[in-house]
């Protein structure tokens, strides 16, 4: 293998190019080597300056290191897709052609059987046959879709070179068998490509558990973890579901589980304790002295609480107690 040499790669595929029968596809290869000819000769990059690779669908150039590789990109924003557009207003339906391009740099060698090898090379291809590039192509209106390296959006892009808009390429991560490449793409991002055009998009916060009636947090696994009170270990056993009565309790007011508070008096009929106990008539419950009913006066609210002293007792049967 030769010593490997520094070159800036030009790569162009054409658009389901597979769906074509034979006939359109030697057509459509004389289109392409025209195009890229044409195009590279607008640029003023000579023939002598530039090798190429044929993989029947799709064109490799490899340019001299000394063409300037704002050059290079600027003939391939403007000058390829006017000389694509030519091309096609004299084609058939049948022979339209849309291309996908790579704008790369690197190192690449020759090996025993004069092919082209290279790991910077390999990335190009990747860059050139990812699904976000043939969205791209197929969402927008124009024939080309392009994509450059990181290498070349760090070093010429971002610099804002003339007639090179550094705002219209856009970050993007490819998806290949080797795993994620970075790359810019020119013009907006495809829909189906969104989500890997945003790297880290992460999933919302984990809810925190609620705490039960028991005061127990629910487990990792769908148990109960112990209360605040940290009092007891960890149970697996979900809480016992509050009773169901059987038959449909009469009218009035009902507590099932839980405790009632009163911030003042309940006043009704019959009163039912919950502990047991029977209580009839009227119950009043707070302070004692308070306003009189309606209807009633204060003798006839309060109870005759007048306890007889020992020397008002009586012994029954007999007058009065004298001194014996």
């Amino acid at each position: 293998m030769n010593d490997p040499v520094n070159r800036t790669m030009l790569l162009v595929d054409i658009e389901k190019f597979s769906d074509r029968d034979d006939v359109e596809q030697a057509f459509l290869r004389r289109m392409l080597y025209d195009v890229v000819d044409r195009t590279m000769e607008r640029a003023g990059i000579d023939e002598t300056l530039r090798l190429r690779a044929d993989q029947g669908d799709s064109v490799m150039e490899f340019i001299d290191p000394n063409v300037p590789v704002p050059q290079v990109l600027r003939s391939v924003i403007t000058e390829l897709p006017a000389q694509l557009k030519a091309v096609n207003r004299m084609a058939s339906s049948a022979a339209q052609m849309r291309l996908r391009t790579v704008v790369a740099s690197g190192f690449i060698a020759l090996d025993e059987r004069g092919i082209w090898v290279g790991s910077d090379l390999n990335h190009a291809c990747r860059l050139l046959d990812a699904d976000l590039l043939r969205a791209a192509l197929r969402e927008r209106p124009g024939d080309v879709a392009l994509c450059v390296s990181q290498s070349v959006h760090a070093g010429i892009v971002r610099h804002g070179h003339l007639g090179i808009p550094a705002e219209e390429f856009h970050e993007v991560t490819l998806a290949s068998k080797n795993g994620p490449l970075p790359a810019w793409l020119l013009g907006p991002v495809p829909a189906s490509g969104q989500a890997a055009a945003a790297p880290g998009t992460a999933a919302g916060p984990t809810p925190t558990p609620v705490p039960d009636a028991s005061g127990a947090r629910p487990g990792p696994a769908g148990g109960t973890e112990a209360g605040p009170s940290g009092g007891g270990p960890a149970s697996n056993s979900a809480p016992a579901p509050a009773p169901t009565p059987s038959t449909q309790p009469p009218a009035g007011i009902h507590f099932t589980g839980g405790a009632p508070a009163f911030g003042g008096s309940l006043v009704m009929g019959n009163q039912h304790g919950v502990s047991g106990g029977r209580v009839d008539g009227d119950v009043v419950m707070g302070s004692v002295g308070g306003p009189p009913r309606p209807g009633r006066t204060p003798d006839q609210d309060a109870p005759d609480t007048t306890t007889p002293s020992p020397d008002d007792r009586h012994t029954p049967g007999t007058g009065e107690a004298g001194p014996r």
